[in-house]
């Protein structure tokens, strides 16, 4: 997936792939999976941001 693994384990994954037909289709489900989250948002939007600063603030004002 992240191709982390040694270029022999690599190939041993590739081979496993290649006669396993329900691996294969997990690991094309987990790749179309790291697609889509690829593309997610990894901060919030700044209304979201905004919200939650004004919500602290109350409790300042209370203090």
């Amino acid at each position: 997936m992240y191709n982390e693994l040694p270029p022999e384990r690599q190939r041993e994954v590739e081979e496993a792939l290649q006669h396993d037909p329900d691996l294969a289709s997990t690991c094309a489900d987990l790749l179309l999976a790291q697609r889509a989250l690829d593309g997610v948002r990894c901060e919030p939007r700044s209304h979201t941001s905004e919200a939650i600063l004004r919500y602290s603030r109350t409790f300042l004002a209370t203090s």
